[in-house]
């Protein structure tokens, strides 16, 4: 019998262990599979509380040729007002007050193949700052604020916030790689608002 039949303790497998093996790996990696997408589109949120570590989100600075007012009002009003159709397949808010609205948000992930969503308390103290807390997403904590001041004839927006994980370095190393995505479609939204920001002063 070639040793590649014998299993652990020399018991030979045959091919009724060999189906359950196979069966259970497939099982296996099934469930592993779906557990990081889960974890990748915000569908299975880990927040077990235990081996807490945070990281900072940001800094990012944005100059904007545009009032303080202009700009806190490009972000503030799709959350507030009615949500505009082109901005329907990244928001969506759930429950809107004066100043506090509970939405969810979307991002393309893996190629546009998934759709990450988060779900996010929103809080506006005009026209100075806006502040988010996490609510469901792919880590356990996460808090941001977009702060507005005056700068020379427009406005400065600068967003820091921070980022918590559970378990230990396992929790580290998934919330590096979250972060990376995380800021990088930060930085895509403050272009955005910028631009538009600036357009909205110009008349344009």
């Amino acid at each position: 019998m070639d040793h590649k039949d014998l299993a652990e303790g020399g018991r030979p497998v045959t091919g009724v262990r060999r189906a359950r093996i196979a069966a259970w790996t497939v099982g296996a990696g099934s469930g592993l599979a779906a557990a990081y997408l889960g974890l990748v589109t915000g569908a299975l949120p880990v927040d077990v509380g235990v081996g807490r570590r945070t990281r900072p989100l940001g800094p990012q600075t944005v100059d904007i040729e545009a009032p303080r007012q202009v700009v806190f009002d490009v972000v503030a009003r799709p959350y507030l007002e009615r949500t505009p159709r082109a901005m329907r397949e990244k928001l969506n808010v759930l429950e809107r007050g004066s100043d506090l609205v509970l939405a969810e948000h979307f991002t393309p992930v893996a190629g546009g193949r998934l759709r990450a969503v988060t779900v996010e308390t929103v809080r506006f103290t005009r026209f100075e700052r806006i502040d988010f807390r996490l609510v469901r997403g792919p880590v356990p904590q996460v808090t941001e604020s977009f702060l507005l001041s005056e700068h020379g004839s427009g406005t400065r927006l600068v967003y820091e916030g921070q980022m918590g994980t559970d378990l230990w370095r396992l929790g580290q190393w998934w919330g590096a790689a979250v972060a990376a995505r995380w800021e990088a479609a930060v930085a895509a939204s403050l272009a955005l608002v910028r631009d538009e920001a600036e357009r909205r002063s110009c008349g344009r």
